[in-house]
Parts: C-alpha cells; structure tokens; sequence
C-alpha cells in the first residue's frame, strides 16, 4: 500500500513538521538583562522615592508581554498560526501558476491506487486517517485506577497515515496529483473527533475497545481512556498547500523542499512559525 506513516508510536510524542524560529542566544540575554535593569530600578524608586507608578508601569508592560507570550505558545500548540497564514492566502489559479511556485488549491478529494481505513471506525476510502488514544493519569506519570479523578490526559498511542491522492480545483476544474504517500513530509491540520471516553466507574471495556487494544499490543484493562480518530474521506473538501510541479499536462503537488514562514501576523499578534511540509487542511 503506497501510505505515509506520520506517527505510528505507543509513546506520548509525536514528530512535529512545523517550529518556531530560532531565537539568538544574545537577544535573550538581552532580554533578561534589561527585565532586571527595569524591575531594580522600578523596585528603587519605590523605597526610596515612594512613587509606585514606575512600578506599576513595569507590572503592565510584564503583563503584556507575558500575554503576548502565552497567546503565541497557545496558537503554536494548537496549530493557529499555520491555520491563520493558510486561510489568509488566495486560492491559485492553476491555469497560470508556473512550474516550482507555492499554490493553494481547494477542492474535492479522490483517492489514488491505493485508500486508507479508519483504524477504530473502519472508515474506507480516506486519503488521511489518524487515531489518538489518551490515558488519564495523575500529572501524566501513570495510569489511575477508574475508582480515581482525573489530573490530566496523556497520549499514550497515535496513528497518522496519509497516501497519494487527487484533489479536483475548485476554481479550473483542473485535477492534481498531490505526493502525500512515502517520504512525504505531511502537516494535517484536521481535527479528530472524540469517539469513546470510558467512565470512572466502568469495569470493563467494551468488546470492540478491547479487541482494538489487543490489536496493537495495548493493555484491555479497565482505566480511564479516551479514543479520538480524524480522516480525509474521498469526496471531501480540503485544502492543499504546497509547490507544484508541471509535466506535459501533468499537474503534481508535492512537498516544499526548504522551510516556509508563515511571517508575522499581526493583525492576530502572531509570531511566525517554520513549516516543512505539505499542508492539509478543511476550509
């Protein structure tokens, strides 16, 4: 089967294809040195002078920043800055786009020589099929008895297939090939739905969970789980974001072969963020 294994782990991190750019070293120590220089003088004019506003000042501008950071990492975990930059480009023209450039093309989905299956759903004809199982676990260091509360979920298990496909242009009507299947470097920006979470109080797993475990080596016992799956189906409509290749009248979309930029986006305060990879995403 001609299929991209994105993630196939029983551990609890996943390849990542998209990062954020390499901050100098010296503009950190800058940084810091100047966080210190303001917070002692703001921190002098107070004791000795008695008059906050310095200080209060600093605490704002602190807040800020400290915000402005805290939005960026949110927005970087959750994929918004590539989802940002992605529904801010137009849609090309395939009728005039040059052999090598950077296209976005929306459109519907059919499979290749070769579909994927949901791995817990049994979902045919996809050109991308993920499933995520997570664990609940005290802080994420081990699994709870189901008599326990919940402190956080852990990803445990993670499947990510992708295959070749065509996508039909909305826009031309113009079918393209698109290389998502080996050696491709895939970035899926689709979300997965949430399809079992098992309760405090269950004793058992169900017969389709526990045989959906021992598939993949995974312990059946009864624990606090939660089972999410995601999938391109053939026939959907998606969006595709990489660099086309021309032959005859042969149209290919195939992975960017250096890092792309996202830039700043500061209508939404976003920092940019590296991506290396071919973009799939639902419009």
């Amino acid at each position: 089967m001609n299929q991209n294994k994105l993630s196939l782990s029983h551990s609890n991190v996943a390849a990542q294809t998209f990062k954020l750019p390499l901050i100098p070293s010296l503009a950190l120590y800058i940084l810091f040195a100047l966080f210190l220089f303001a917070l002692s003088v703001s921190l002098f004019i107070l004791v000795v002078v008695h008059n906050p506003l310095f200080f209060l000042f600093f605490l704002f501008l602190f807040s800020l920043i400290a915000a402005f950071l805290l939005w960026n990492s949110l927005s970087y975990r959750n994929n918004t800055t590539i989802l940002h930059y992605l529904h801010s480009l137009p849609d090309s023209d395939l009728t005039v786009a040059s052999h090598g450039h950077l296209v976005k093309i929306t459109g519907h989905v059919s499979c290749g020589n070769a579909s994927l299956e949901s791995s817990y759903e049994k979902v045919g004809r996809c050109v991308y099929a993920s499933t995520l199982l997570f664990e609940c676990g005290e802080l994420g260091l081990k699994p709870v008895d189901v008599k326990e509360s919940c402190f956080g979920w852990r990803l445990v298990y993670s499947e990510r297939l992708s295959t070749d496909f065509y996508i039909t242009d909305n826009n031309s009507g113009i079918r393209a090939f698109v290389k998502a299947g080996p050696d491709s470097r895939v970035i899926p920006l689709i979300k997965e739905s949430r399809l079992v979470t098992t309760a405090k109080n269950c004793k058992v797993l169900a017969s389709h969970m526990r045989k959906w475990l021992r598939d993949r080596n995974l312990s059946s016992e009864a624990r606090l789980l939660r089972l999410e799956e995601g999938y391109i189906k053939e026939g959907s409509l998606i969006s595709v974001f990489g660099v086309l290749q021309r032959s005859n009248e042969v149209m290919v979309i195939t992975p960017p072969q250096e890092l792309i930029s996202t830039g700043c986006l500061w209508k939404k305060l976003l920092l940019p963020v590296d991506v290396d990879g071919l973009i799939l995403a639902i419009p």
